[in-house]
This record gives C-alpha cells, sequence and structure tokens, in this order.
C-alpha cells in the first residue's frame, strides 16, 4: 500500500540562516552552536544559496588574511534545489539522490523560506515510516 507523505512533515523549520556577507569563521561558529551542517543563504527573505559544513571546512584552512576576503556569497552553493511543503516525501527523496545533494529548501504557498529538508530528516522520516509498519503488521497478527 503506497504511503503520501508531505516533505512538511519531516521539514526542519524555521532554519538557521546565514547572510551573504558572513565571513568563513562566522558561519563555522554558526554551525558550530547551532549543531548544523545546512545553512541556507538569504538575501531579505529570499533564498540565495545554500552551504553545508564541508563548504565551510574547506575553506577554514585558508590563513586568517584569506579567510577574512571569502564571503558566504563566495562559496555557497547558488539556486538550491527547493520544493513546496506539499511535494511527497519520496519525491524529494529521488531529487536528492539523483542531484546528490544533502539538503532542500521547503517553501510554503506564499514561495517563502519555510524549512529545511535534509539527508539526516530523510532517515527520521525512513525510520518512523518502517518502525509504523511494523507495528501495523505486528498488530494485524496479533489480533487481542
Amino acid at each position: 500500500m503506497p504511503i503520501r507523505v508531505p516533505v512538511e512533515e519531516f521539514t526542519t523549520p524555521d532554519p538557521i540562516t546565514a547572510a551573504e556577507d558572513m565571513t568563513v569563521d562566522d558561519l563555522r561558529l554558526l554551525m558550530e552552536k547551532h549543531g548544523i551542517r545546512h545553512l541556507p543563504v538569504v538575501r531579505g527573505t529570499a533564498v540565495v544559496g545554500v552551504l553545508s559544513d564541508r563548504d565551510v571546512r574547506l575553506f577554514s584552512g585558508l590563513n586568517e588574511a584569506e579567510k577574512l576576503q571569502v564571503r558566504a556569497s563566495d562559496i555557497m552553493a547558488v539556486d538550491p534545489l527547493s520544493v513546496s511543503a506539499d511535494t511527497p516525501l519520496d519525491e524529494v527523496a529521488y531529487l536528492m539522490s539523483e542531484r546528490k545533494v544533502g539538503s532542500v529548501i521547503v517553501k510554503d504557498e506564499n514561495d517563502e523560506l519555510l524549512g529545511i529538508f535534509t539527508a539526516t530528516d530523510a532517515l527520521n522520516a525512513l525510520i518512523e515510516i518502517v518502525r509504523e509498519g511494523s507495528s501495523a503488521a505486528t498488530s494485524e497478527q496479533d489480533p487481542e
């Protein structure tokens, strides 16, 4: 039996965001402080890019003078993959796999940032769906 679950159900709402002009060290500290690995980059209310901890770590190896010259806008992935909140979870997971990305920007009905859906969110969704499926199967087999 197919399961239709909108991505919004497993999306991390109101994600921490970065400004385009943030330095590499500021980005690293922000990610460490909040324990996150993906960071939408915004201009006003529009998402203009996304950074991963890998992007930030790569540039953290620069010397201090070089790091001060690099901004989020220089290293972000522009035009990140985005979906609407009601997009089915399996479609989002397929897109992430096909494009080999670790996160997707989730937008509301007004095309504004609602949240971020990451590979970790996808694994949590898988765990929950499989466990619900097995408990339902167990209940069907064990009619008390």
